[in-house]
């Protein structure tokens, strides 16, 4: 079953990584193949809820574009190194492909063969020499096994063709020969005695028992096929091992991870049409053909958004995948999808009780595990219910949650809050970009750095530092203004830094006169609610 990953914006805070977590569980239980993955590093409130809880961190992603393992390729297209030069020929025609890739016995990847290199083999090769086995020998000619000793053959190919006279009397045998012989019986007996290595018998030609007895004897390999000498003589050179002919130079490989976009611009340098495609460890995973690809054979990432629903704050190389549901707390962004899809969006102070109502409708119980997620990531959103976007739905949410999980929740979110607060050994980048989230105007762009702490002296002791830094960011990455909001969870405000250009701005957006760097806003607490709209109105 197809995997659809769930996740949340690029900065991960409770509520996104909680709720790619709860809604993947509900997903599987209504049978979708649901998995919770996050695009950056957790914070440390997140740490403590999923040790609290006890439920591991989800797995990181660095984008969802498309990659050659998201393509219909042809997957498990190889062969054996070992196998005959015609099984491997009679493999590609069957397929209706010109070229395949060859492994070892642990699937590694050895080499690429052509039909072409095939066709120079048999045109240029040596045709006397033979090293395959028994059983190749035996299936390229539909033969019989008459006696074997010897899995492997090596040896020089003659064909019997002079008088029987003139082979014994002139002819000498080796131990390395391979003799194709009729129903010669003299001749039949003088290879034996030379111990040969193998004697193919065509034409379902008889071999005397005494001569049987003898090959017993000297532990000669016979073989016995219905083809007649020439037919015999033209097929042989099939059955060498496929190694054999193994070009010396290794073709161009390509990962399974390598971005499709990077493939068309290699490829098209290239101008190849078969290229083996690789795994971990030079494990080969089959063959992809340059000319088979179409736009129906592109497997796109299915993914469900959680938490955010624009382009800037979601995984790179979104547009190269599918996104088939959101649920989201926020205003409505900028991302479009082909298809109609589910989107839930609700006015409520967190995507986990969003997410709470969906297990109700479905009427699917909810683990405790997912229980304590939904509760943390709640009081983590709503600041324990202060936050302005707290609505009354919120609120049952919790207390039904805490209820069940029989918790104390002031004394949980306090816990959390003090835990996920600490600055202590966090350097000035750390605090700014840990939730800095981006939003756009028009042709403008501007973003708005987020810190909850209960330590406000940490930063404001070096406001200074602070304010060269978000200045430095805002030019590097040509932000309109940068503006950084330290929420003081106990006061419940919060005091803006912000960029040098941005005092006339940030005064209009919450109306105070002779605005000066590190003025506390009481009341002010949601970057979403609060301090986002009111830029928007103002910004210029």
């Amino acid at each position: 079953m197809e995997k659809v990953y769930i996740f949340g914006h690029q900065k991960p805070d409770t509520d996104s990584i909680t709720s790619a977590i709860n809604l993947s569980y509900l997903k599987n239980q209504l049978g979708i193949n649901a998995v919770p993955v996050r695009l950056g590093e957790i914070n440390d409130e997140t740490k403590f809820v999923l040790k609290y809880f006890g439920v591991h961190v989800p797995m990181l992603i660095e984008d969802v574009k498309l990659q050659i393992k998201d393509l219909n390729y042809h997957q498990d297209y190889y062969v054996n190194q070992n196998i005959s030069i015609g099984e491997a020929y009679h493999y590609m025609t069957e397929k209706g492909i010109t070229g395949i890739p060859v492994v070892d016995d642990n699937k590694k990847f050895v080499g690429l063969v052509t039909v072409k290199t095939i066709f120079k083999d048999l045109i240029s090769g040596d045709f006397r020499k033979l090293y395959t086995s028994y059983d190749n020998i035996m299936h390229t000619l539909e033969g019989e096994q008459v006696l074997k000793f010897d899995d492997e053959i090596i040896g020089n190919i003659m064909a019997a063709t002079y008088r029987s006279t003139t082979i014994i009397n002139n002819i000498r045998l080796e131990k390395d020969d391979i003799l194709i012989i009729g129903d010669r019986h003299s001749v039949i007996e003088y290879a034996v005695l030379s111990h040969v290595k193998l004697l193919i018998v065509v034409g379902n030609g008889e071999i005397k028992e005494e001569h049987l007895e003898m090959a017993k004897k000297n532990h000669v390999n016979i073989i016995r096929t219905k083809f007649d000498a020439f037919h015999t003589t033209k097929l042989i050179g099939f059955a060498n091992y496929l190694k054999n002919v193994i070009p010396t130079d290794r073709p161009y490989t390509f990962d399974e991870n390598t971005y499709y976009d990077d493939f068309l611009v290699k490829t098209g340098k290239l101008k190849h049409n078969n290229y083996p495609i690789i795994g971990k460890n030079d494990i080969c995973k089959g063959l992809i053909r340059i000319t088979e690809i179409t736009e129906q054979d592109k497997r796109r990432k299915k993914v469900i958004l959680v938490d955010h629903n624009e382009f800037e704050q979601s995984a790179d190389g979104l547009e190269e995948a599918e996104v088939i549901e959101i649920v989201d707390h926020h205003k409505i962004g900028n991302i479009s999808t082909k298809n109609p899809i589910n989107f839930r969006n609700m006015s409520v102070g967190c995507t986990n009780t969003i997410i709470y109502l969906m297990y109700k409708e479905n009427k699917i119980e909810i683990p405790k595990q997912n229980k304590g997620l939904m509760l943390a990531g709640i009081l983590s959103d709503t600041l324990a219910l202060t936050s302005p976007t707290t609505t009354e739905l919120d609120i049952q949410v919790v207390k039904q949650l805490a209820q069940d999980l029989e918790i104390n929740y002031h004394q949980f979110a306090l816990d959390m809050f003090k835990e996920g607060t600490s600055l202590k050994g966090k350097s000035i980048e750390e605090i700014v970009c840990a939730d800095m989230k981006e939003f756009s105007k028009e042709d403008l762009s501007f973003a708005v750095s987020q810190v909850f702490t209960l330590d406000i002296d940490t930063i404001l002791s070096r406001k200074e530092e602070y304010i060269q830094y978000i200045n430095r960011i805002a030019h590097d990455r040509n932000y309109r203004i940068l503006l950084l909001v330290i929420t003081d969870i106990i006061r419940n405000g919060s005091y803006l830094l912000y960029t040098d250009n941005a005092s006339e701005i940030i005064g209009d957006a919450f109306e105070i006169e002779n605005l000066q760097q590190g003025t506390y806003i009481d009341g002010v607490v949601s970057r979403k609610k609060q301090v986002v709209p009111a830029v928007m109105d103002v910004i210029r």
